[in-house]
């Protein structure tokens, strides 16, 4: 993590010591969003799905990518602040292009194409010259994910963007989250295609009826359902979760899900 700079509050002038948060880059190098020490920070007073992400470039292998925006809350008067970053720059003289919104950037880098062999057609012959004899190619191998980074958990919200982050980490794309600040009593939903997620930021372990309530969402919206849990889950609900074939997760504070049902342990080794 970054060193801690000091970011003044524009409500009550209190300065609080902000450390940017450190990313996860597809490429597996870190990823820290560039403060803007010498713009004035500015309070938070609507939060947007637009106005939360910020574009950051990873200084490794150049990919452009959109993160959370760097916030802080005041210790004195509770004010949310928003830190200012400073704009990309334009990578070689072109044009700056973001890639999709935030769901992608996680996702692993594609194999190469096909050879003309590998999809079964011949390859040209020289005149005069038979061809080699055409066989099944061996399949590409697949593509290791690399390591997920977590982020340490501090707030509600801190929870529920490890979640998302790690369910891009497994391959599922434009992970949404509502817009508002999540409430620390009540779990949050993440959507995304082919996914019903809840994240539970609660202190107290998630319930019977909480499992159930994901899977029937995730059986209306014919998705994926996922938990995640703070505070572990009731021994009726891993239960019920294994019946239904849901994946549980439990996040400790360093940020780092953990699979604790065998449908968690299969989706972790597959992938989205």
């Amino acid at each position: 993590m970054a060193d801690a700079v000091p970011v003044r509050c524009p409500a009550c002038l209190r300065e609080n010591g902000y450390a940017a948060p450190v990313f996860p880059c597809a490429c597996g190098n870190p990823v820290t969003p560039p403060l803007d020490l010498t713009s004035p920070p500015r309070e938070l007073t609507h939060r947007t799905w637009t106005q939360s992400w910020v574009a950051v470039r990873c200084e490794a292998c150049g990919r452009e990518g959109e993160w959370p925006h760097p916030e802080v809350g005041c210790t004195s008067c509770g004010t949310v602040v928003l830190v200012p970053v400073h704009p990309l720059e334009p990578a070689g003289g072109v044009a700056h292009t973001p890639l999709a919104p935030p769901p992608s950037v996680l996702s692993p880098p594609l194999p190469p194409p096909p050879s003309p062999s590998s999809r079964g057609v011949e390859p040209p012959k020289s005149p005069g010259r038979p061809g080699p004899p055409v066989g099944p190619a061996p399949a590409d191998p697949a593509v290791p994910r690399p390591a997920f980074r977590p982020v340490t958990i501090r707030t509600a919200r801190d929870a529920v963007v490890t979640a998302a982050l790690y369910l891009r980490w497994l391959g599922f794309q434009d992970v949404r989250q509502p817009d508002g600040r999540p409430i620390p009593s009540a779990a949050v939903d993440l959507r995304a295609p082919g996914l019903v997620a809840q994240v539970d930021p609660t202190t107290a372990p998630a319930g019977l009826r909480a499992v159930e309530c994901v899977w029937l969402n995730g059986l209306t919206a014919c998705a994926t359902s996922v938990y995640f849990s703070l505070a572990g889950y009731t021994e009726d609900a891993r239960a019920r979760a294994d019946d239904l074939g849901i994946p549980l997760f439990v996040m400790d504070f360093t940020g780092t899900p953990q699979p604790v049902n065998d449908p968690a342990e299969d989706l972790v080794g597959m992938g989205a």
